[in-house]
């Protein structure tokens, strides 16, 4: 056995690309239950999510609440514009701002996506207990933030 055969990570047991594949599987579940009736990628719903959390907000925003690069929010928001479903108003000192809102329509496909949404969810955690479920979230919770904190960790370091 060679020398990087022996350090080779098993990924069936390594928790970051566990979780990776996990989101990656729910999100493209999830996105089943409102892409072909609404015709929003996933990247829209969370973009849509994030404005909706927050009224007149900013792209920047979204982008660190929704978990997506400058990029996929500006082709996100992109098409939401063009199918109405958001509005972007422009600040008039500065171009380079602007604030960020629902239209009626967005609201009205925000809350149709947020039912969808919830009855995945509960489908989704169906096999787990009360208490298993709890867990989860008490898990969830304290990943995300010791991630942030390895993240402020590397960008001291660098």
């Amino acid at each position: 056995m060679s020398t990087s055969e022996k350090h080779t990570i098993i990924l069936d047991d390594f928790i970051p690309y566990r979780l990776a594949i996990l989101a990656k599987a729910v999100g493209t579940s999830l996105s089943k239950t409102y892409e072909s009736q609404f015709g929003i990628t996933n990247q829209q719903w969370r973009t849509l999510f994030s404005i909706a959390r927050k009224a007149n907000c900013s792209a920047s925003y979204v982008v660190t609440h929704a978990a997506l690069d400058k990029v996929q929010v500006s082709r996100a928001l992109t098409g939401l514009i063009d199918i109405g479903l958001v509005v972007r108003k422009y600040d008039s000192l500065d171009r380079r701002n602007s604030v960020l809102n629902l239209t009626v329509e967005g609201w009205k496909t925000y809350r149709e996506i947020a039912l969808k949404a919830e009855k995945f969810e509960k489908k989704l955690l169906e096999s787990l207990n009360q208490e298993e479920t709890q867990i989860l979230n008490i898990i969830v919770s304290k990943l995300m933030i010791r991630t942030e904190e390895l993240e402020i960790l590397a960008k001291k370091q660098n």
